[in-house]
């Protein structure tokens, strides 16, 4: 089962084949997407990161939160699921 991680404070020039090269080392990963604003194309400075099973999920959490990438301190947590539509 695959597990879903929110990596923030990343820096707005931090590309997703960066977070692709640290968090690959914990295990296979399913999907990393910085997420961007629909508006200008730019990061948003947050991203998810997708591992493909829970054992990799903890370890990268365990390793990298806090760690410095594109001279920013990462804060990772577990990904929740929305809860609603804002859009109204």
């Amino acid at each position: 089962m695959s597990k879903k991680l929110y990596v923030g404070n990343l820096s707005f020039t931090t590309t997703e084949a960066e977070l692709r090269e640290a968090f690959e080392k914990h295990g296979a990963l399913a999907s990393v997407n910085v997420i961007t604003d629909r508006e200008t194309g730019r990061s948003r400075g947050f991203a998810f990161v997708e591992f493909e099973d829970d054992a990799g999920a903890l370890s990268a959490q365990e390793a990298l939160d806090g760690q410095q990438v594109g001279g920013r301190e990462l804060q990772i947590n577990e990904a929740h699921n929305k809860r609603g539509d804002r859009r109204g």
